[in-house]
């Protein structure tokens, strides 16, 4: 058993509360590897901004779960390093069973998700109880899902959007203790969070996704108010980026992601955490791709990877001080 608190990491409960607090949200950033970490690292301290360093199902397993603990425990003395002491948490995103949750919570995390929401009702209700009992046990955040969210990510799947059901919180919340819930509004997972029939075009012709269902998450700011609230598949697909991967060889179709507007003002209510995980991807394969077909003859990974890492410094630095608003809140 390994205590987040040895490796220097926090929960989520204070900083959430500092983010509604504040009216800003805190950047939940996914890694895999050194190079991400790096670049979330630098850009939080460089934006003097709380993070929490979120890990997959699918990146634990391609990590390794031991490395992955050393490697927040390396990012706390890192930033240090560079001068900032920010708050981290680490943090496992879509959980799906209590096994991963226990092992999670066993290997440093300081905070779960666990999403039953793929469950009927009940069976979510009763999973979540039962992470959230074991978890608090050792002072880690539970973070829960109530509707579902459509689109493909990671190990992440579904053809549908399930919007959360406002009358469903407060018993939901009572029934599991959990510390924060992530809701779906109309946000979706993955690169092509929407099909072109369902957006508009602008005069450019670029696609223009339906707004936010802000009136879902007012009435549920309204039933529990002052609870932390998360957004899962808050990625903005930046045109410019998608550009950049397609003229250097790519097939990124149809990308379009929740406008930066409509994050920035949800940043603003009891919405504390906003996931970003494509955007960081799409960054780095712009940056690879176009140093693979300008310097054909490059094969030193550092050469490809390091440029990766500076356009993903930048692109969470931008997320960090226009979006998410957390900047100067370390």
């Amino acid at each position: 058993m390994v205590s987040y608190k040895d490796l220097g990491l926090v929960n989520s409960r204070e900083i959430f509360k500092s983010a509604m607090a504040g009216k800003y949200a805190i950047p939940a950033f996914n890694f895999n590897n050194m190079e991400q970490l790096q670049a979330i690292v630098q850009a939080c301290v460089e934006a003097k901004s709380p993070v929490i360093l979120q890990v997959s199902s699918g990146a634990r397993k391609y990590a390794n779960q031991t490395l992955l603990r050393y490697m927040a425990q390396g990012a706390v003395e890192y930033a240090k390093e560079l001068g900032v002491n920010i708050p981290i948490v680490l943090h496992l995103d879509h959980g799906d069973t209590f096994e991963l949750c226990k092992s999670c919570v066993e290997y440093g995390f300081s905070s779960v998700m666990i999403d039953g929401s793929h469950l009927p009702y009940s069976e979510n209700v009763a999973l979540t109880a039962k992470v959230v009992e074991y978890a608090h046990k050792y002072d880690v955040t539970v973070e829960g899902e109530l509707g579902v969210l459509a689109g493909v990510e990671d190990e992440v799947a579904a053809e549908h959007h399930t919007y959360t059901q406002p009358e469903e919180v407060e018993d939901f919340l009572k029934k599991t203790g959990v510390d924060s819930l992530a809701i779906s509004i109309g946000t979706s997972h993955g690169a092509n969070k929407f099909k072109p029939e369902q957006c508009a075009r602008n005069e450019q012709g670029i696609l223009i996704p339906p707004p936010l269902r802000f009136d879902i998450l007012e009435e549920v700011e309204k039933r529990i108010p002052g609870f932390p609230i998360v957004l899962h598949g808050a990625s903005s697909v930046p045109q410019e980026l998608v550009a950049i991967v397609n003229k250097y060889g790519g097939a990124m179709k149809d990308a379009v992601g929740i406008p930066e507007e409509q994050l920035r003002r949800a940043a603003t209510s009891a919405v504390c955490k906003i996931n970003i995980d494509s955007d960081g991807r799409i960054a780095m394969t712009a940056a690879v791709r176009e140093v693979f077909a300008t310097k054909p003859s490059e094969f030193d990974p550092r050469k490809y990877l390091g440029p990766a890492r500076d356009r993903l410094k930048e692109l969470y630095k931008h997320k960090i001080i226009s979006v998410l608003g957390s900047n100067s809140r370390a």
